[in-house]
Order: structure tokens, then sequence, then C-alpha cells
């Protein structure tokens, strides 16, 4: 029976990209066949996953140009029963798609706001009066351009040859090694690999309340690859914490500093210990 992985659609996103490549690497792993489900939005990606409707999910996590994807974050903590059980990294190259002839003519350009902020240093240069509108997708985006010749749109060169749209720019990020990490999402989690992700509140807002949770892993010689923050959207000035870390949830020290946060923490949430899969420049991408 075919493994069903849910991403954010319609088909030439990004994310179908990095789907395409979990599906190759399922192929050449495990020999399992897939089956591609696109959604319209991140949040209803991964509530497919948690009702069932889907056995994965592939969801951005992190630009290297415009960071963090918050609703990904937002949509994990409030989901705590998916667990994250690959990582895997893509580089993103950024056309401007139209049917208009020339740039002068445009007046609006669409796209993911991830996209548009990966873009905007290109856009202030080149369309500096452009009006920017924001979609719940790259492809999502395109869907202007054939009544519109006045409308532009930043998406994938895949995405082009998919929908025959015109290309008036390529590479138009703003820095040449733009890239995105993505997380794999299931109900179970297999425990293995060499990354542990994590998420966290404190209690109060009070002097110490992020320093003393990390102490706990510093005390242990644990790297924290990365942390960042989220507002818990109860009151202004209270935070969730994201912290990925390097190790294995089985090792000593790993466990004893995860039973010594849970005493620094409101809320404690394991959100994964897996592996990350070789980068590689997808022809998915071209």
């Amino acid at each position: 029976m075919a493994i069903s992985i849910a991403h954010l659609g319609p088909p030439g996103t990004y994310t179908e990209a990095a789907a395409l490549t979990l599906v190759e690497h399922l192929s050449q792993t495990s020999g399992r066949e897939a089956l591609l489900c696109p959604y319209p939005s991140i949040p209803q990606t991964l509530r497919s996953v948690a009702a069932r409707e889907a056995d994965l999910a592939v969801v951005p996590v992190e630009n290297s140009i415009h960071g963090s994807v918050a609703i990904t974050l937002d949509s994990l903590w409030e989901l705590d029963q998916l667990k994250i059980q690959y990582a895997l990294v893509l580089p993103i190259a950024h056309a401007l798609l139209s049917r208009g002839s020339a740039f002068e003519k445009l007046k609006t350009v669409y796209s993911h706001p991830q996209a548009l902020g990966q873009c905007q240093r290109w856009l202030e240069a080149f369309l500096p009066e452009v009006q920017q509108m924001a979609t719940n997708s790259t492809t999502e985006a395109l869907q202007y351009l054939d009544e519109d010749l006045t409308a532009a749109a930043i998406a994938s060169e895949r995405a082009a040859k998919l929908y025959n749209l015109p290309i008036l720019a390529s590479e138009i990020a703003d820095y040449p090694d733009n890239c995105t990490r993505f997380w794999v999402v299931g109900l179970q989690d297999d425990g293995r690999g060499d990354r542990i992700s994590l998420a966290f509140s404190t209690p109060t807002n009070t002097p110490g309340a992020l320093v003393n949770p990390l102490q706990v892993f510093a005390q242990r010689g644990i790297n924290l690859s990365r942390i960042e923050s989220r507002p818990t959207k109860r009151l202004l000035g209270e935070y969730i914490f994201f912290i990925e870390l390097e190790g294995d949830i089985t090792q000593e020290p790993v466990q004893a500093s995860l039973a010594a946060l849970q005493e620094h923490a409101e809320v404690l949430k394991i959100l994964g210990n897996y592996s990350v899969l070789p980068r590689t420049q997808s022809s998915h991408q071209a």
C-alpha cells in the first residue's frame, strides 16, 4: 500500500519538490511507493496527518534568507501528537513569471510571503512601484496571470514549465545560496537520529526564565544548533521557545538534560528525534 504524503499545494510548489525528494528517499531505502496529497495551507497539511487523512506531511520550517516559517512552528505546538521524522534542505531558485511582456507594464506581484521576503532587494531594485500581494503558496499565485497582463508571480522555474508560463527573470532571490529546511512529520517518532527538536513555555516572564533552561544543556556539554521564540498568544511578553539540539534521546546526558529542563518549563513538548537527509540539488527544483 502506498504511503500518502501531504504538502502545500497546488502542484508546483517548493514544498512539493521537497515531498518528491522524500519520495525518492523512501523508494531507495525501503522500496515504498508514495502518493502526494496537496493541501491549500500549511495548517491544513499538518492537520491532515493529525486526522489520519495522510501518513506524513512535508512542511517548510526555516529559510536561509527570510528566517522561520512561523505558522509551521505555531501549528506543531498546537498539534502535539505530531512528531518530526526527518529534516531535509533544498536549494530555492525563484523566478518572475508573467504573461506580460515587460517589467514597466507590471502593476502587481503575487507570491507566498516567504518568497516575497526572499526577493525584497530585487523587487525594490527592479520593480519598486509594483504592489506586492501575498498568497497561500507560490503556485496559488499563478492563477492571476492568465487574465491580467499587468500581473506577475514569484515561483519556481518548474512551476513555469508545469503551467506553461513565460519567465521574465530567473535567479531573483536576494542571495545566491538561498535554501529552505523542511520537516517531515508523522504520528510516530522513530526515536532515531542525531537531532532533537523541542519546545517549551516558562511559568513566568522573570529574570533567568530562559537562561536557566538553557544552562541544563550547557552544563552537560550538549550543543544547541537553533533557538527561537514565538508568542504564547496569551499575554504580551510571554513566549514559547523552540530549540534544536545535537544528540540522541537515548543518550544519558540528553535524558538528564530533559529531566532538568522539565523543572524550569511550564509545558515541555518533544517534537521529534530525527536525522537530516543528505542535502540535494534536486532535479525537481528545475
